[in-house]
């Protein structure tokens, strides 16, 4: 799957530390930058608001990196983990502890981890598992706002 960080602005390395965690989580999906020309299935756009996602269905949406969360103290590398992990389905999980990447602000301006858990693992290799034994990634577009 492919990710679009031209509108990203000064959160594109955040962005892409992100996606490289993902990669190293899971194998049944991967978050490639798009190539020149390419239509992505995510697109990422930083704004002043708070970090939110509107996915379009599992693997695919917009990402509003928002400036807020930042603002406020929140480390840019899990927001974009944690949002990356809502274009691949995965819900928020709040309240919760440090150690879910889908606890998103519940775990605390302290919280820098950037990492999915085991179960949020699971999860994504479950849903994209599937995807790739033919069901298909079509849901109905979700809004998440963190």
């Amino acid at each position: 799957m492919t990710y679009d960080a031209s509108g990203a602005a000064e959160f594109k390395d955040a962005v892409a530390k992100g996606a490289a965690i993902w990669n190293e989580s899971v194998v049944n999906v991967q978050l490639k930058p798009a190539t020149s020309g390419q239509r992505a299935n995510v697109r990422i756009i930083a704004d002043n608001g708070w970090p939110r996602t509107l996915s379009t269905g599992l693997g695919s949406g917009t990402i509003y990196f928002g400036r807020q969360a930042v603002d406020e103290g929140y480390n840019t590398v899990r927001i974009s983990s944690h949002e990356l992990g809502h274009i691949l389905g995965l819900p928020d999980m709040k309240p919760g502890p440090c150690s879910s990447l889908m606890s998103g602000s519940t775990a605390g301006v302290s919280c820098t981890n950037p990492y999915p858990n085991a179960a949020e693992k699971a999860e994504v290799e479950d849903d994209f598992g599937l995807v790739g034994a033919g069901a298909t990634a079509a849901a109905a577009p979700r809004m998440y706002r963190d």
